[in-house]
């Protein structure tokens, strides 16, 4: 068996030529590269590493915020049957160190000056660093004399001899499905990161079952990179679009994707439920400020669209004539001029995963024809385990399995998973890898959940979030916190309680959201403090956090809460590089805020 991704930039450059195959946006202009182009690129770039002592099993480690280069040097490493080690963009340099020193590479790129700042704290530290590769011209220190510019990889490559394209092209002719593609390390939550080392044959079954559940996805597709590509879900969904030839637009600041979306208005684009939850609370104001015919006009269109899609399309029912007829009008009329403003009335489908998303906001996107499709997956599992298929899936679950994984509950409803797209070892971690596997060889996630009677699995929560009243009631955080977040004034929030009598809340506010509220209601304050602070806020937050538990068990209500003037950071250890909570940092840094609830 070939592998999928050691061959595929060239053969879709012959499939085709000079149709565009990436987007990039430089000086302010989305600029395209074609499948020739990127093809030429991954090819020198190849020859460049083979001439720099890139050898077969070199890890290769990227410290860039999302860049085609990146793509190139993964191709260029498979053609050599190296491998990456993806980092995060925002890692500090001793998340830099720990992972560079751990996988061994010898060869770090990274993406601008604040990389290329921490690079060299790193390599003073790590003697074992010995060569920077920077993606963009940069000034060198005085004093370095190994860092190169990836433009300088590019011209060595470009001078390569015959011998050294010919022992380029036997590597890649010699590649194996047990070569390492990469090493992708966990955000670590608690205790350090660990590297889940996954070979080609991940990816190979893995690129052959998304198209076989993803049919719609073809190469007419427009796909948005968004999230970064150290993390599997979009290192997963990116491989896979260039797989089918899809045409994925690279968006480099996450702080632009808004923008970014109404300028690529994308067919698809996996991403968290954060934005979703961002998108949905703006509509809802929106929604909320309209009166009169147009207010009555947009809740009758999203009630016809939930029965439209919902009770119908979902199941694969025909749809009633004069149902459909109400929905065309209201799609022409409400429906695309919103998905208009968001930037995705193009849109096929809108993978989602990394965190509970709220079953309502689902309802509502799909309702109003914005195809969100739900999945669970693990850096472990090479990303998807499940995803809703097009027609059966629930709400409120994660989808059915893809291919042939397995999945079955274990002890403490934990979710156990067996298939080839599971990883190999955590790298350098022999302890750490038999944990992670049960005596008959499940891999055991960490999660807990169920399977429903239609063989959907429903998640129900972390195993190691989960915890305990002094009551003696299990309380899931993430539900909480998943439930909460929807609301327009709620940014984020941690839910308290273990061992204690109650639950309780320490919530950042969307500052935003509540300086408009302020202005609205005549409430004067100097400072977000003051704001945090005022009673009438802390009054309005407190009703609608209780109309948001009305349906819930008394034990499971928060009972008070604190707001913060400052949002949890990745800068401060709050939050993970997947904005993940860690739990034991906030627990820690708030600890007087949090007993002063429980006084």
């Amino acid at each position: 068996m070939s592998n999928i991704l050691t061959n595929l930039i060239e053969l879709q450059a012959k499939k085709y030529g000079d149709r565009e195959a990436l987007r990039f946006k430089i000086d302010g202009e989305w600029r395209p590269i074609s499948w020739l182009e990127f093809n030429r690129q991954v090819e020198t770039a190849a020859c460049a590493f083979e001439i720099l002592g890139v050898k077969e099993n070199t890890p290769l480690a990227i410290f860039s915020e999302n860049r085609p280069e990146i793509l190139v040097t993964e191709f260029a490493a498979f053609s050599n049957r190296a491998y990456s080690v993806p980092l995060y963009a925002t890692s500090t340099p001793a998340q830099v160190e720990y992972i560079v020193r751990d996988s061994g590479a010898s060869m770090l790129f990274v993406g601008d000056e604040t990389q290329y700042r921490k690079a060299r704290e790193v390599q003073k530290a790590y003697p074992g660093l010995k060569q920077i590769v920077t993606y963009i011209p940069l000034k060198k220190d005085d004093d370095d004399t190994t860092t190169m510019s990836f433009d300088d990889i590019l011209q060595l490559g470009s001078k390569a001899t015959p011998s050294t394209v010919n022992e380029v092209r036997s590597r890649r002719e010699a590649a194996l499905p047990d070569d390492i593609a990469t090493i992708i390390y966990t955000s670590g939550t608690t205790g350090e990161p660990k590297g889940a080392v996954l070979p080609h044959s991940c990816f190979n079954v893995q690129m052959e079952w998304h198209a076989e559940r993803l049919t719609s996805v073809t190469d007419k597709d427009l796909s948005l990179c968004f999230l970064p590509m150290s993390h599997i879900f979009e290192k997963g969904w990116t491989l896979f679009c260039l797989t089918r030839g899809v045409r994925v637009a690279i968006n480099l600041d996450p702080h632009e994707i808004q923008k970014a979306i109404t300028e690529v208005r994308p067919s698809c684009m996996c991403s968290v439920p954060r934005f979703w939850e961002k998108a949905y609370a703006a509509i809802q104001e929106k929604l909320s400020s309209m009166t009169g015919v147009q207010g009555m006009l947009a809740r009758r269109a999203i009630k016809v669209g939930k029965e439209r899609n919902l009770e119908y399309v979902r199941k694969g029912l025909p749809v009633p004539w004069l149902l459909e007829k109400q929905y065309q009008f209201f799609n022409s009329k409400v429906f695309m001029p919103m998905r208009k403003v968001m930037g995705v009335e193009n849109g096929n489908i809108f993978p989602t995963a990394g965190a509970p998303i709220s079953n309502t906001i689902v309802r509502f996107f799909r309702s109003v024809g914005i195809e969100i499709v739900v999945g669970y997956g693990l850096s472990e599992t090479t990303a998807t385990v499940t995803c809703y298929p097009y027609e059966g899936y629930e709400i409120g679950t994660v989808g059915t399995t893809i291919g042939k994984i397995q999945v079955k509950i274990g002890e403490d409803n934990e979710i156990l998973i067996k298939s080839p797209t599971v990883m190999r070892e955590y790298f350098n971690k022999p302890k750490e890898t038999e944990a992670a596997f049960t005596a008959d060889g499940w891999f055991r996630t960490g999660d807990a959940g169920r399977i429903d009677e239609n063989g959907a699995l429903i998640l129900t929560e972390r195993i190691k979030d989960l915890f305990k009243t002094s009551n003696g009631k299990y309380i899931a955080p993430q539900v909480l916190e998943t439930r909460l977040g929807e609301d327009k004034y709620i940014e984020q929030v941690a839910i308290i309680g273990d061992q204690r009598k109650y639950v309780t809340a320490i919530i950042v506010p969307a500052f935003e959201a509540l300086k408009e509220y302020a202005r609205k209601m005549h409430i004067k304050y100097r400072t977000i403090e003051d704001l945090v602070k005022d009673a009438d806020i802390r009054k309005m937050i407190g009703e609608r956090i209780n109309q948001m538990q009305s349906n819930l068990a008394s034990f499971e209500r928060v009972k008070k809460f604190t707001l913060l003037p400052n949002p949890f950071t990745l800068e401060a250890g709050e939050l993970t590089n997947t904005l993940k909570l860690r739990r034991p940092v906030i627990n820690h840094r708030y600890a007087r805020e949090i007993e002063a609830m429980y006084q």
